[in-house]
């Protein structure tokens, strides 16, 4: 049974079919296929359209008649031809040409409607991509406005206090600590800003394994206590269990709970909780602190890339968190305790 998905190919095998048969009936008819008839007891020939005498006037105007007829069936046949190849050809070039376009960075959607499934599905596909090029467009427009910003703040300041010291306006001891400072958040934006670029390279050449969530998140903890104790912050571990699997890729997402609890500790007052539960359908990692919590008015905006906080560094971390849970099959939110502070939720579907 024929199918609208292959209207196109009947399409075509129609359009040939009738080229092939008229092309067929022209030749014959035209060069005449040597015809034998019998008169008066000797065989005689017509070739093309000269009639040897010894046939009647009858053939003769056989002859033209069937000339005629096939010059009127190869008008046909050309015109039928012209019109389904039409048929066929524009809504390619159409489609050709807004491809083009996608490639030259235009990324308008187009209105185009097609009869054909395959045309139409071919279309729908153009636009889906349309669509998302635009948005990756976009975001890395912004991403490289925000980086240049950010960038530019710590150079400023590294180019202020240099020039005080070169001037002699400035103690060079305390200059010297600002532009070390400096210069450590600038090679840590720089390190975030090509980490986020590569992320999706980097997990092509790693391989995930089953990995104790519980064990991370310790040895995580671990990592920042130092720095957790200079600010007098201590943490809380909150395990159902002692093992809580889950086939991720290690490295990463240890980097997702390193700069979870690093952001935590930068907020929190006194205690950061952290915990890991397996439960039916899912495993959840919560990191929460005891600070001020989030802005309502930033908190949609938490995960988006360079969006801060009032004591946040340069606003990558939670976004490098958010693309690698995201790879690793899970989601992340945030939102504010009902007793204060943040809470981040890992989700992790088993």
């Amino acid at each position: 049974m024929k199918t609208k998905k292959h209207k196109m190919r009947i399409k075509l095998l129609k359009a040939f079919s009738v080229v092939l048969f008229f092309s067929f009936l022209c030749t014959g008819v035209i060069f005449n296929i040597a015809v034998r008839f019998r008169v008066g007891g000797d065989y005689n020939f017509i070739i093309g359209q000269h009639v040897y005498a010894e046939t009647t006037g009858i053939l003769g105007r056989v002859g033209w008649l069937l000339f005629i007829l096939t010059g009127v069936m190869f008008i046909v046949a050309l015109i039928v031809t012209y019109f389904l190849a039409n048929s066929i050809t524009r809504p390619i070039e159409k489609l050709s040409k807004f491809a083009l376009d996608i490639g030259g960075g235009n990324f308008t959607l187009n209105h185009f409607k097609f009869n054909e499934k395959e045309l139409e599905d071919l279309n729908i596909a153009l636009n889906k991509s349309a669509k998302q090029l635009s948005i990756y467009d976009n975001e890395q427009k912004a991403f490289f406005q925000n980086a240049s910003h950010e960038l530019r703040t710590p150079l400023m300041s590294i180019k202020c206090y240099a020039e005080g010291i070169a001037f002699g306006i400035m103690d060079s001891v305390e200059a010297s600590e600002t532009i070390l400072q400096e210069t450590d958040k600038l090679s840590e934006l720089v390190a975030d800003i090509l980490y986020i670029s590569k992320l999706d390279n980097i997990t092509t050449t790693l391989t995930a394994e089953k990995t104790n969530l519980v064990e991370l998140i310790r040895d995580s903890a671990a990592r920042q206590e130092a720095v957790a104790e200079k600010r007098h912050v201590r943490f809380s571990l909150d395990f159902g269990q002692d093992v809580v699997t889950y086939e991720c890729i290690s490295e990463l997402f240890s980097r997702v709970i390193d700069n979870l609890i690093s952001n935590a500790i930068r907020y929190a007052d006194s205690e950061i909780v952290l915990s890991c539960h397996k439960k039916a359908s899912h495993i959840e990692i919560c990191v929460a602190d005891d600070g001020d919590g989030i802005e309502p008015e930033l908190l949609p905006h938490v995960f988006e890339r360079f969006c801060k906080g009032k004591n946040g560094n340069h606003g990558i971390g939670l976004a490098i968190v958010k693309s690698i849970v995201a790879q690793q099959g899970g989601s992340v939110s945030a939102k504010n305790s009902s007793k204060g502070g943040a809470v981040f939720i890992i989700m992790l579907p088993i």
